[in-house]
């Protein structure tokens, strides 16, 4: 059964002098204070959920905020390994090249 629900016996109706309905419900002193503090720990249970969704929504925002960083990081080094690849075969071309004239010196 559900937490904020109560059972029949909690509230009864109030008759009239003529014993028609008066149409408001009367409700004992324990009755009463049991629903309060059922609606009191309904209202505690949404306020601490309220705060743990927008502890989440900033956990969240600072994540993104890391990933977009990193991904910035990640596409600068990208371009530097491009770079040092580049001169790398640069250098490479330029040994070979000493090489060969080496061979052609020593023929």
């Amino acid at each position: 059964m559900s937490e904020l629900s109560f059972g029949t016996e909690v509230a009864e109706e109030v008759l009239d002098e003529n014993g028609g309905d008066a149409g408001t419900v009367a409700m004992s002193a324990d009755a009463f204070t049991a629903l309060e503090e059922r609606v009191l720990r309904a209202v505690n249970l949404v306020k601490r959920e309220r705060m743990a969704r927008s502890e989440a929504e900033l956990r969240a925002v600072a994540a993104e905020e890391k990933v977009s960083e990193q991904d910035e990081t990640i596409d600068n080094l990208n371009k530097e390994i491009g770079s040092l690849r580049a001169e790398r075969e640069a250098v490479k071309q330029r040994v070979d090249r000493i090489l060969s004239q080496l061979d052609a010196l020593e023929g």
